[in-house]
């Protein structure tokens, strides 16, 4: 015999599974990484007690100002990432939901990915030499170049990278300093004919950049319309494809004539 549940008794009866689904999402693990502003290292200093560019076989300029590379922090890979974080963190100025395939292209395993990231660093600690001595027409004068820096790994630094070789070694050409004594932040690969490539977490990387002091911000062009769409207010960014623009944009920020590219 089939009783007929009256209009609330059935509600009650789909109410029941349909919140067991919706708890389910709500603490199920998702494939997604949270992050936020990370840390921020002058290179043309030291970065925890350690000269983080070192130049030998050459005369070296003493700088002013600060070129600093930024970073994002995200969380672990082995760190379960739930609906409610994700919702969250997607209405936070602050934090970023990422794939965590964007965040971590090497896999789960934290040791494979240190791995992988300290290798990243390597490559590009070695392509932004080349870069810088290339563009300085300096490549075969026998200079050695030593980078250093503790806890940060992959390839965005490169940019930055060059710039402090370049500084330390040429300045600005005429006897005065690329950064023109301010502090300099920014983020992009390079490779060994110094052009910038593009990363990720440009929108953290500039809210670090402004609160460890900068007031100028290099970003790879394509990412410019990222970069802007959280801007903090007093951070000025200066779009580059190369090594090449990324020196001319801030000789003529220093000086004060020519054109500084803008997004």
């Amino acid at each position: 015999m089939l009783t007929r549940l009256t209009r609330p008794q059935a509600l009650a009866v789909c109410a029941a599974p349909v919140a067991a689904l919706l708890a389910t999402a709500v603490l199920a693990p998702l494939p997604f990484s949270v992050a936020q502003p990370g840390m921020t290292a002058d290179v043309l200093g030291e970065n925890k007690g350690q000269q983080v560019i070192t130049i030998s076989g050459a005369d070296v300029r003493k700088t002013t100002g600060q070129l600093r590379m930024t970073t994002i922090e995200a969380t672990s890979p082995d760190t379960r990432v739930n609906l409610t974080q994700v919702i969250d963190s997607w209405f936070r100025t602050d934090e970023a939901v990422m794939p965590r395939d964007a965040v971590y292209p090497s896999g789960d395993d934290v040791q494979e990915i240190e791995q992988y990231n300290r290798k990243q660093m390597k490559e590009s600690q070695d392509e932004a030499t080349r870069a810088a001595l290339k563009y300085l027409g300096r490549e075969n004068e026998g200079i050695d170049v030593g980078l250093k820096l503790a806890d940060v790994g992959g390839p965005s630094a490169g940019l930055l990278f060059s710039l402090g070789i370049v500084d330390k070694l040429d300045g600005d050409g005429s006897g005065g300093d690329l950064t023109g004594g301010r502090v300099v932040a920014g983020t992009g690969t390079i490779d060994a004919g110094g052009r910038v490539g593009a990363v990720g977490g440009v929108p953290l990387k500039t809210q670090a950049a402004k609160r460890d002091g900068a007031t100028v911000f290099l970003v790879p062009r394509d990412e410019c319309g990222e970069a802007k769409a959280e801007l903090p207010k007093g951070l000025r960014l200066v779009p580059v494809t190369t090594l090449k623009g990324a020196v001319d944009a801030l000789v003529a920020l220093e000086k004060g004539t020519g054109k500084v590219p803008a997004c």
